[in-house]
């Protein structure tokens, strides 16, 4: 057996050659998931965990069109992400600072967060079946290292802005991440998905 495990971030990356340095049956591949370097028909099963919340909405039709591409028939696919926040979730206020920050900064949101039946809708219009979809975490336990990690990409973003305003939304958001310290909520959900043979 073999295994891909196929990234566009650098720091993945270097996380995959530690963890399986010895591990032959392992190989990275740092690659654009919209242009796989794998022939048609490549792998029997696909796993996407917390993939879909951190790409651009453009991107999510292409990587399911490229998914689909490189799975063989009978393929098993296996997508694990969040749905989107309550709207009175102090988390999801300060993702939203983190996605205005994003936006000013490059135009793009830092995150979106799809339904499962929306991914489900997705992938079945590349001809996948659905087989199940699971709750895996239920609530969501975000803890206060999350939170530290979500504020300083909203630092990241805000250096290219002008100070105020990068100051600005960096302000809000180390409040609220101190405001909120940690918090349980929303909902991480696996659906699994068949390739028709």
């Amino acid at each position: 057996e073999h295994v891909y495990a196929v990234t566009d971030r650098a720091d993945h990356a270097d996380g995959v050659r530690e963890r399986f340095a010895d591990d032959d049956r392992v190989e990275l591949i740092e690659a654009d998931l919209r242009e796989i370097p794998l022939p048609d028909d490549a792998v029997e099963v696909i796993t996407c965990h917390a993939l879909f919340n951190v790409l651009p909405n453009d991107a999510a039709a292409p990587i399911a069109a490229e998914l689909t591409r490189v799975a063989a028939p009978g393929a098993t696919l296996v997508v694990d992400d969040y749905d989107p926040m309550p709207p009175e979730s102090p988390v999801r206020q300060l993702f939203a600072v983190e996605n205005a920050a994003a936006e000013l900064a490059s135009a793009r949101a830092a995150l979106t967060f799809y339904p499962a039946d929306g991914l489900r809708r997705l992938f079945g219009g590349h001809g996948w079946t659905h087989d199940r979809t699971r709750s895996i975490l239920e609530p969501v336990p975000w803890s206060e290292s999350h939170l530290t990690a979500h504020t300083a990409e909203v630092r990241g973003h805000a250096e290219s802005l002008p100070d105020a305003l990068g100051q600005q939304l960096i302000t809000e958001a180390e409040q609220l991440a101190k405001a909120t310290g940690s918090s349980d909520e929303g909902r991480m959900y696996s659906v699994a998905m068949e390739l028709p043979e």
